[in-house]
């Protein structure tokens, strides 16, 4: 019996080892997917501040955790079940979606760019009809559910990259690995915006600390230091997201070239970032993951700025004028029902 038993508790020990030995593999899977959506995840966590710009404090926080239920919605419910039935049905449809993304990416990252140069009056103009004529939880549904659009589109390319960054196995693994991701990023990224958000206000309630209490100075210095920095942070904070999604979205492009045997672009920037590991050997990992980041941000410029011009005088137009022409198909079905 005491054989048997020790014999029983040895398979257990093996059994468990397997278990941690693949939970393991899920977790380090999961976070290299993970960095590889980066550049998303820093813009997702640039954009969303500005969607409770103008309401009260006290509203901050629960708009926030509306979005982030939307976002989590966006993900599990819609395109992780949609991400499984692409790798089952049509895995080779990955690459070209993913590569679609890739554009948009770099669409969006060199817009905003083109649109700090030149800003775009329609822009303003359009964002000023929005926020008219608007009682208080009227704009704050509207601005959570144009939150949560924008959320899906940056949600489906993180989800497609960390579905293109799997191997291909087990579906019930990959689901795990995607809601992990997804459940994590969503996480990270609007408990940082809730941070983010009221750092201020707790900055302001530092900077009234009573100079006589135990550590006044220090914390009225820190409190100042949080509301006069974070408009600085935040505006950094949009550079690098938009500098990581140019980045992403021109490597996306290279990588996906690569794929499809179009290899030149791949290879001249990997021997750029081999030339720079070489010239100074100490920092041979940093200085390669630098020029070949460099290398991706150029094809992602390019590539942007390639995109404006067709999304401006093609895409849109196309798209504004089947918005106009669905309604008026609804109006006269509504009328000819009526007649009728």
């Amino acid at each position: 019996m005491s054989v048997g038993l020790i014999a029983l508790l040895d398979d257990i020990a093996a059994l468990a080892k397997v278990a941690a030995a693949s939970l393991d593999d899920i977790a380090g899977q999961a976070a290299k997917a993970g960095a590889k959506a980066a550049g998303v995840v820093i813009d997702d966590a640039a954009v969303t501040p500005r969607y409770v710009t103008g309401f009260s404090a006290a509203r901050e926080l629960p708009i926030i955790g509306k979005i982030a239920l939307g976002s989590l919605k966006n993900k599990l419910l819609i395109l992780l079940p949609a991400a499984l039935i692409l790798s089952l049905v049509a895995p080779q449809a990955i690459t070209p979606l993913l590569m679609i993304g890739g554009l948009f990416l770099c669409y969006e990252g060199v817009e905003k760019v083109y649109a700090l140069v030149l800003p775009h009056a329609a822009h303003a103009h359009e964002t000023a009809l929005e926020t008219t004529s608007l009682d208080a939880q009227s704009l704050e549904d509207q601005k959570v559910a144009g939150a949560i659009k924008t959320d899906f589109i940056l949600s489906a390319e993180i989800m497609a990259i960390t579905l293109g960054a799997l191997p291909s196995g087990n579906i019930f693994t990959q689901a795990f690995i995607l809601a992990v991701v997804g459940l994590g990023i969503t996480v990270m990224v609007y408990g940082g915006v809730g941070l983010i958000v009221k750092a201020d206000d707790l900055g302001l309630m530092m900077a009234r600390t009573q100079t006589a209490l135990p550590m006044g100075p220090f914390l009225r210095a820190v409190g100042r230091g949080l509301v006069t920095g974070m408009p600085y942070f935040l505006k950094v904070l949009g550079v690098v997201g938009t500098a990581a999604m140019i980045w992403v979205g021109g490597g996306i492009i290279v990588h996906g070239l690569e794929a499809y045997g179009a290899s030149g672009l791949a290879h001249l920037i990997h021997e750029a970032g081999e030339m720079a590991a070489h010239a100074i050997p100490v920092l041979a990992s940093v200085l390669r993951w630098i020029v070949e980041a460099a290398g991706a941000g150029i094809i992602g410029i390019v590539v942007g700025l390639i995109t404006i011009p067709v999304v401006g005088y093609a895409i849109s137009p196309m798209w504004r004028y089947l918005k106009s022409r669905l309604p008026r198909r609804r109006r006269k079905g509504v009328l000819a029902d009526g007649k009728k």
